[in-house]
């Protein structure tokens, strides 16, 4: 309380108290949005905030906090346990007794584990507390099914360039800002941080400030900030990424399914927002080491000859001299020929393995290595293609149950077309004799 407010960070002073100040998220908070209708109504009901960092959870918790009747309490999920949490939750029944509604706001809910969450369960259902959390996990990932079903959750997007620009030009003019002092700012500076804050209002002011303080002093007091600082300032972007989150499997998805549709542009830049962002690139090459049977298959045999070969060199010298072994097998992968015909007859095949009656083996395709077996008629009736000139036979292979079962239908799209002839002229051979 006694914190002087010009120590505070330039995010913090500026921090919105009212939703009229509060910037982005139009789509929840704009006029007769549901959102709205509900901080305005003070008709708040259990809630999850799901979004990136920097774009206002914490901040429209503290705004609901102002506008509703309710006690709020601020709870982090870093720093607290189930301890912590019972003494809440005491403290929210005491207020019920009292006919006060209780407000819970959970940071980083993500962090709390299933016991955690579930400490929170029986006081959300029976109304002894109103809860908010805030993650930037997928919630459906990171929250009880229980407890994530009486919450309503509400997507939080990134902050466009614009919304940060006019946060920015807020913050140079706001007393509690850069209000009082003369800064003299270049055309295109503003534009040049909201691309490097990527929707993070807090990176944004954060990149602001530092900007503004390494700005060069005149004489008159006023502050002059130069292109090379503002350069230093946003040398390096911190690319939003977990590798056990949602956005690792947002971003493997995006690059696959560019390959898949033959764009090396597009496929190139998810494997470098990967990379740079501190994937293993050995989990990348497995996936393209995939992708080349997947959806590349006969119709390029060498795709898979150009994933494994990308595989080892990422084993035999990583990052980040791997990264352009990577990009060829990427862009490779997207200009070949495409045919999922492989992942189409393994698939068929395995519901027949998994649902058919699992029928023996046929007799005449099991080694006899033991006279029991001989006796057993064991290999009796096998027809060895090698003894034929065609080097083929018409001896059935499958179970009788599934004679005829057709798993793979080749395409016609680069090579596997002439695998795909191979195979008529075979099955034609076949029929003729069977």
């Amino acid at each position: 309380m006694f914190e002087a407010r010009d120590n505070q960070p330039l995010a913090a002073r500026l921090r919105p108290e009212t939703l009229d100040d509060f910037v982005g998220q139009r789509h929840l908070l704009g006029a007769g949005k549901v959102l709205r209708r509900l901080i305005d109504d003070d008709r708040i009901s259990s809630m999850i905030f799901w979004g990136p960092p920097g774009v206002g959870k914490t901040t429209l918790a503290r705004i609901i906090a102002n506008r509703t009747r309710a006690a709020f309490i601020d709870f982090s999920a870093v720093t607290s346990g189930i301890k912590e949490i019972r003494g809440v939750m005491q403290q929210a029944e005491e207020n019920r007794r009292f006919g006060e509604k209780t407000i819970v706001f959970v940071d980083e809910i993500h962090r709390f584990n299933k016991a955690q969450q579930d400490a929170f369960l029986p006081f959300v259902e029976k109304g002894s507390i109103i809860l908010i959390g805030a993650t930037t996990e997928n919630p459906s990932f990171e929250v009880n099914a229980a407890l994530l079903s009486r919450c309503k959750v509400f997507v939080l997007q990134a902050l466009s360039a614009e919304d940060l620009t006019a946060l920015m030009k807020h913050a140079l003019a706001d007393p509690r800002g850069f209000g009082g002092q003369q800064i003299d700012l270049p055309d295109g500076l503003l534009t040049r941080i909201a691309a490097f804050a990527n929707g993070d209002a807090r990176t944004a002011l954060s990149t602001l400030e530092m900007a503004v303080l390494n700005g060069e002093l005149d004489a008159d007091g006023s502050v002059k900030v130069t292109e090379e600082a503002v350069a230093q300032c946003v040398s390096k972007k911190s690319l939003l990424y977990d590798k056990s989150g949602e956005e690792h499997y947002n971003l493997i998805s995006a690059l696959h399914k560019s390959m898949r549709n033959s764009d090396p542009q597009a496929a190139v830049y998810w494997l470098a927002r990967m990379l740079e962002a501190g994937e293993d690139p050995i989990y990348i090459a497995r996936r393209v080491t995939r992708f080349a049977s997947e959806d590349v298959g006969l119709a390029d045999p060498r795709a898979l000859e150009q994933a494994v070969a990308a595989f080892q060199a990422c084993r035999l010298i990583g990052m980040p001299e791997c990264s352009v072994h990577l990009t060829q097998a990427v862009v490779y992968m997207a200009l070949a020929p495409k045919s999922n015909a492989m992942e189409v007859a393994y698939m068929a095949a395995r519901d027949d393995a998994e649902k058919a009656l699992a029928e023996p083996v046929p007799l005449h395709l099991r080694n006899a290595v033991t006279g029991l077996m001989r006796e057993l008629d064991y290999g009796k009736g096998y027809q060895y293609a090698h003894d034929y000139d065609e080097k083929l036979t018409a001896m059935t292979c499958l179970p009788d149950s599934l004679a005829g079962k057709r798993y793979y239908a080749p395409t016609r799209q680069g090579e596997e077309a002439a695998f795909a002839d191979r195979l008529e002229e075979i099955e034609a051979w076949k029929g003729k004799r069977q």
